[in-house]
C-alpha cells in the first residue's frame, strides 16, 4: 500500500507551514515596495553650500619704520605696510589689515605685546620687521633679541601666517657718524640681519633685502631724519614686497603704486627737523647710548692704535654663533654680513 507521503502528497500538518511562508514572503515584498516608495518621494539630500569666501587678513608688526614714520598723510602716518595692505587682497573679497607697530617698539614689545595681539587678529599675512632701536640701546644683547625674535615668528608661523621680513642698513651708516662712532652700530645691525636671515630661512619667510648699497645711496629715499623712509622709499618697500608676494601668488590686488604725492625732503627741511625733531631725538638717544657708544668708539680706536680690531670682529661674531646656537631646533645658521 502506498501512502501519501509516497505519492509526494504533502501531509496535512505542512498546509500551516506553507501559508505562514507565503505571509512572511508577502510581507517582505510589502516592506520593500514601502522603502522603494519612500525613496521616491524623499528630496535630493541638498550640498553643503561653500562658506562665503573671507577677507585675507595682513598684520604688520615692528617699530616707526612699520608705522609709517616719514610718510604723512592726513595729520597721520601711512607708510609701507598700509601701501602693501591695499594691494594683496582678492578684489572680490577685500583685506583686513591691522598696524600693530608702535614707533621706539623693541624686539621684546614685539614679542610681548604685538604678537599676541595679531595673534588675535588670526593674520593670513604678517610682517615682522625690528631690531635697529635694539641697536641704539645701551644694552643691546644679540642672543636676547634672537630668542624673543624666533619666538614671535614661531608663534605666528605654528598658525598657519605667512611671514615677511627683512634685513635693514646700519643707522651709523644712515647717520653718517664718524668711523669710531659707526662701526660698532655696524657690527650689531650686521648682527641682527644675520638672525633674520636665518628665521627667514627658517620660516621661509617672504624676505627683503633692504641693505643694499643702491638702495642706501638714494637720498631721494630717505626722510629728513635719514632714519626712515620718505614716502617714495614707503613705496617702493611696498613694491618690492608686492612683487615677492605676487612670485608666490599671494598677492591677488594691484601693485603699489611709485608715484609719490609729495615731494621728497629738501635741505631746508632736513635743517628744520633737526633743530625740533630732532634735537628732541638725539637728547633721548643720548640719555641711553650716548655713553655706551662713547664707550665703543674708545675701545675701537685703541684696537686701531694697537692693530688689534680685528678682535672687535671676532667677539661679535662669537656673540653671533652663541645667538644662533640657541635659536629653536632647525634654524639655520648665518654668518656675519650675510
Amino acid at each position: 500500500m502506498t501512502t501519501e507521503a509516497e505519492r509526494g502528497t504533502p501531509p496535512a500538518d505542512a498546509a500551516p507551514d506553507q501559508e505562514r511562508h507565503q505571509e512572511r514572503h508577502q510581507e517582505r515584498r510589502q516592506e520593500r515596495h514601502e522603502i522603494r516608495d519612500q525613496a521616491q518621494l524623499a528630496p535630493d539630500p541638498v550640498p553643503d553650500a561653500p562658506a562665503p569666501p573671507r577677507a585675507l587678513r595682513y598684520a604688520a608688526l615692528g617699530d616707526s619704520l612699520t608705522a609709517g614714520i616719514g610718510d604723512p598723510v592726513d595729520g597721520g602716518w601711512r607708510g609701507w605696510a598700509a601701501l602693501l595692505g591695499a594691494g594683496v587682497g582678492d578684489p572680490g573679497t577685500g583685506v583686513r589689515f591691522h598696524n600693530f607697530a608702535v614707533s621706539g617698539a623693541l624686539t621684546r614689545d614685539v614679542e610681548e605685546k604685538q604678537t599676541p595681539a595679531a595673534l588675535a587678529f588670526a593674520p593670513d599675512l604678517a610682517s615682522v620687521v625690528v631690531g635697529v632701536n635694539d641697536t641704539l640701546r645701551r644694552a643691546f644683547d644679540i642672543q636676547d633679541l634672537a630668542l624673543r625674535l624666533d619666538r614671535a615668528c614661531g608663534a605666528l608661523a605654528a598658525h598657519g601666517t605667512v611671514l615677511l621680513t627683512t634685513c635693514l642698513p646700519d643707522p651709523g651708516r644712515m647717520l653718517g657718524l664718524p668711523a669710531p662712532l659707526a662701526l660698532p652700530l655696524a657690527r650689531r645691525q650686521r648682527a641682527v640681519n644675520a638672525v633674520v636671515h636665518a628665521l627667514a630661512a627658517r620660516y621661509d619667510t617672504v624676505h627683503l633685502h633692504m641693505a643694499e648699497a643702491s638702495w642706501v645711496a638714494d637720498r631721494s629715499l630717505w626722510s629728513a631724519d635719514r632714519l626712515h623712509p620718505a614716502e617714495r622709499g614707503h613705496r617702493m618697500i611696498a613694491a618690492r614686497f608686492h612683487a615677492l608676494l605676487a612670485e608666490r601668488g599671494l598677492a591677488l590686488g594691484p601693485e603699489p603704486s611709485l608715484a609719490a604725492d609729495q615731494p621728497p625732503p629738501s635741505r631746508a627741511a632736513t635743517l628744520r627737523w633737526l633743530a625740533t625733531s630732532g634735537t628732541g631725538w638725539v637728547a633721548r638717544r643720548c640719555r641711553d647710548l650716548l655713553p655706551e657708544l662713547l664707550r665703543l668708539a674708545g675701545d675701537e680706536v685703541t684696537h686701531w692704535a694697537r692693530g688689534t680690531g680685528a678682535r672687535l670682529d671676532l667677539h661679535a661674531e662669537l656673540a653671533l654663533s652663541r645667538a644662533l646656537a640657541a635659536l629653536s631646533p632647525g634654524a639655520p645658521l648665518a654668518r656675519m654680513g650675510e
